[in-house]
């Protein structure tokens, strides 16, 4: 072995520790979530649209509108386990990871235009509608008093809007894990409710009784848009329920930020991506789907057409059982956690834009000074403060028009479906590597595999979307000219970005690093007393890391991944700074610690001697257990009498003992000092 200088003091007990350093990388992204906080986040997006959903659809079909939102909301499931999918095969997916892979940039850039344009109209109507049911509360209150003032609604929906932006835009900037926890309130208080409404309205027609819904679809000329001169085309049932569903789309709004925060669920990542999807499916089952058909069956026709037209739950909550009094204070809550999840839905366009924005980010079609992370909190903060500008913009100009916004909103939700689940099934045949997870059902004809699940939610998206273009005029010309817009804005970047792209051959993670004088377990950020140390010098060879996030319980122990950087001579000072071999070797111990999702604490130290600098930072430290790459040049047997040699050079506590283990493709060796 060739002979380097070792930089150890002459007693080798005490070290030198004012010439020590460490940098401390950290990352926008290892902030973990349960799957209870990962539901909340996409709830207060599909959630929001119990508020808003059953009035826009009413003014397009008539009486039917509760069963064409009840079917969407069973209908919600399939593409929901597209999402699930994807979501298994890519950890960091969406629609523009997905579409990339199987379609290309070209179709990758139009879906996420698309789905931007979802998002940054995702604010603006929740926001909006929620200031909606603020007046409608204002104006029955001061009914209730005797006064015959009613306050101008689009002003306080528009002034209420901008300040739920605010709140969010800064919320974000902290991070997903503050903003998760908001969301996890919200979703709690808005359960409450959900139960409340289920059984009052429950109790209200079995005591009062209820007239059903017409299943018959009474298509007014704005729902058939274009098509309105083809008067024949009503008479056709078919065509009746597809407009009618695809002007109930809108209530399903959720899935692709299911997509996007992935990514931040914690281990087991799949099975709690599984129990998110569960708890979406049951909550907007309940909440949008059936509470929607208990209003159309108990408030008069006349009623919710009219005065409750913007705020049907508050009709609701009005026409059951029981004291004037007690309503109004059921309208009150109503009012309430209406105002709280759709202020949720502005927060979860927030995150599930910025998370699309940095995967663009990533491939060099969005530049690169957008990535930069915040000093303090490490999130991405310039995509936030762009997106939250433009659904600024978007609130202020719609003057409060929640079926003007809501018309627009479908365009980019439909589309973004398709194309995400038409590329799901191109790589079922295009890709044959094993699935986590797939698409029920799937038959199978020998070799030959027919996903039956797939091909159906595709037809009937396809359907939904092709007839929307027809008949839903502004959202077809707004979001084909932003997607258009957009989708130039990506070209015309991704060609200045041309020449960092084709230098990288991978995607790199953007990092904070910032360098300490004193290698400690506080200075590198560990939290628990269990510690384990993680040593990796390259990317393609992390198998020792796989194991040991397999096996920690990120609530119980610390995981510090270090790798030593050689310094010429006797200094270990270095600058505050990484290279590109240590971006590309971190960038992969990343994308590995969020798959298993969990957190890891990386560190480079700078050292003379990268065997000697393993030994000294697990006694710094007080790690436990030591995880080592098998050699590809020595023998194991030969990497553990190494660092046995050097643990003896750096630890004089007798008492301190720690488990050695190497883990290679072939195996493990183990053994403790």
């Amino acid at each position: 072995m060739k002979q380097e200088y070792i930089d150890v003091p002459k007693d080798s007990a005490s070290i030198d520790m004012k010439k020590v350093k460490v940098v401390v990388i950290t990352t926008v992204m290892l902030s973990f979530i349960s799957y209870w906080r990962a539901a909340a986040v996409v709830v207060s997006d599909i959630g929001s649209s119990a508020f808003y959903a059953l009035g826009i659809a009413e003014q397009a079909v008539g009486p039917s509108a509760p069963w064409f939102i009840l079917f969407v909301m069973l209908f919600a499931y399939g593409i929901r386990a597209v999402y699930m999918e994807s979501s298994s095969m890519f950890v960091r997916g969406g629609s523009y990871r997905v579409v990339r892979k199987t379609l290309g940039s070209t179709f990758a850039k139009l879906a996420v235009s698309a789905l931007v344009f979802d998002y940054l109209l995702t604010a603006p109507i929740s926001a909006v509608s929620a200031g909606q049911y603020l007046e409608g509360l204002i104006n029955s209150l001061l009914h209730s008093m005797g006064y015959s003032y009613q306050v101008p609604g689009n002003w306080i929906a528009v002034g209420a809007a901008v300040l739920i932006e605010l709140y969010f835009w800064r919320n974000n900037i902290i991070g997903i894990e503050e903003s998760s926890e908001k969301a996890l309130r919200i979703f709690q208080i808005t359960s409450v409710l959900a139960v409340i409404l289920f059984f009052w309205s429950f109790a209200t027609i079995l005591v009062r009784g209820a007239h059903l819904p017409s299943f018959s679809v009474h298509l007014s000329d704005d729902a058939m848009g274009w098509l309105r001169n083809l008067g024949w085309l009503k008479t056709i049932g078919l065509v009746g329920v597809i407009i009618g569903m695809g002007h109930s789309i809108l209530a399903v709004s959720g899935e692709e930020t299911l997509a996007q925060v992935y990514r931040e669920i914690e281990s087991p990542k799949l099975e709690n991506l599984k129990k998110t999807a569960l708890v979406m499916f049951i909550f907007s089952l309940i909440f949008t789907g059936l509470n929607s058909l208990f209003a159309a069956m108990i408030v008069p026709a006349s009623d919710l057409i009219g005065k409750y037209n913007d705020n049907a739950l508050s009709g609701l909550a009005m026409n059951l059982i029981g004291p004037h009094v007690v309503l109004l204070v059921l309208q009150v809550f109503v009012v309430v956690v209406g105002f709280l999840i759709l202020a949720g839905a502005v927060n979860t366009s927030l995150i599930g834009a910025n998370s699309v924005l940095n995967r663009v980010a990533e491939d060099g079609v969005l530049h690169e000074w957008f990535r930069k992370p915040h000093g303090r909190f490490g999130t991405s903060y310039r995509i936030i403060n762009m997106l939250a500008i433009i659904q600024l913009f978007a609130i202020i100009v719609s003057g409060g028009n929640v079926f003007l916004l809501g018309e627009a909103y479908a365009f980019g939700v439909v589309w973004t479906f398709i194309m995400t689940t038409f590329s799901i099934l191109v790589l079922r045949y295009k890709d044959k590597s094993p699935r986590e997870w797939r698409v029920p059902p799937n038959v199978k004809f020998g070799k030959f595999e027919i996903p039956i699940g797939l091909i159906v939610v595709f037809i009937i998206l396809f359907a939904l979307g092709f007839t929307n273009l027809f008949t839903k005029p502004l959202a077809t010309e707004g979001g084909v000219t932003f997607t258009v817009v957009l989708f130039g804005l990506f070209a015309f970047s991704e060609r200045a970005n041309r020449r960092i792209a084709a230098s990288r051959d991978k995607d790199l993670e953007k990092f904070n690093i910032y360098a300490q004088n004193n290698l400690t377990a506080e200075a590198v950020g560990c939290k628990h007393s269990q510690r384990k140390l993680v040593a990796v010098r390259a990317p393609n060879r992390l198998h020792h890391l796989q194991r040991c996030l397999e096996e920690t319980d990120p609530d119980k122990s610390d995981v510090v991944v270090m790798t030593a950087k050689v310094i010429p001579g006797q200094s270990t000072a270095v600058a505050q700074t990484i290279d590109l071999p240590e971006e590309e070797l971190f960038s992969e111990v990343i994308k590995m610690a969020e798959k298993e999702g969990k957190t890891i604490l990386p560190i480079v130290v700078p050292t003379n001697n990268p065997g000697y600098a393993v030994a000294h930072t697990t006694v710094q430290i007080g790690a436990e257990e030591v995880f080592l790459g098998a050699s590809e040049r020595y023998p194991t047997e030969y990497q553990m009498q190494q660092f046995a040699l050097y643990w003896g050079m750096v630890e004089a506590d007798e008492n301190h003992h720690v488990v050695i283990r190497t883990v290679g493709p072939n195996g493990e060796m183990k053994f403790e000092i």
